[in-house]
């Protein structure tokens, strides 16, 4: 689904995703109240988000849309590509961010790659927009004992490696700080998210600074 009040894009990013043999448009909604009723009857895998909209914003369609639709992927479109919009998107549950410029094999890319589970940002771009933006935006305290509770459910190995994860460390960074073959490190992420009930690494990372566990 395409969520911009700017039907000219909407034009565009169709004309490049319905060129994919696998790929479809099956809605599109020109601010953020559209988007929040559209996605709840047409329930698209993907949703291509822009956060300035008049009314609605972005944001707050994209936290209302993921409070019902958990296994929605939405892909925040931004101008700029280190924003307080972004971090606002992907602290709202959005899979990552994606500049509005982007040349289309990265958005047959970002699209490919949160449908397979990852996220489209890095986790060192996610501490990038917590080192600038994080201060900014409040906490969600309401959960705070919940996840709590999870963190402490880790074993001390699983600590390390999410600690590691909120630094920005890639698989084959934290294999090599651990000592563990890449399987492994695999096994130990994916065994952290399901504990911690967390889609993908960027969330492991806004969850360590959300806690205190990482700089503020």
């Amino acid at each position: 689904m395409l969520v911009d009040d700017q039907a000219l894009l909407r034009v565009g990013f169709r004309m490049v995703l319905e060129a994919e043999d696998d790929f479809s448009v099956v809605e599109e909604a020109g601010d953020g109240a559209q988007a929040v009723a559209l996605a709840a009857s047409a329930r698209p895998q993907v949703i291509l988000m822009d956060v300035r909209m008049p009314g609605l914003d972005g944001i707050e369609a994209t936290r209302q849309i993921m409070a019902v639709q958990p296994e929605t992927r939405i892909i925040i479109l931004t101008t700029f590509d280190l924003d307080e919009y972004a971090f606002g998107g992907l602290r709202a549950g959005a899979s990552g961010f994606l500049l509005k410029n982007a040349e289309p094999g990265e958005l047959i890319t970002a699209i490919r790659t949160v449908v397979s589970g990852e996220a489209s940002v890095s986790p060192r771009v996610t501490r990038r927009l917590l080192d600038l933006f994080g201060t900014q935006l409040p906490l969600v305290d309401a959960e705070n004992g919940c996840a709590a509770q999870a963190l402490a459910a880790l074993t001390e190995r699983e600590t390390e490696v999410f600690l590691a994860i909120a630094e920005g460390l890639s698989n084959p960074e934290l294999g090599e700080r651990f000592f563990l073959s890449e399987s492994t490190v695999k096994t130990h992420v994916g065994r952290i998210l399901h504990k911690l009930g967390l889609r993908d690494r960027v969330q492991a990372v806004i969850l360590a600074y959300e806690q205190g566990l990482v700089g503020r």
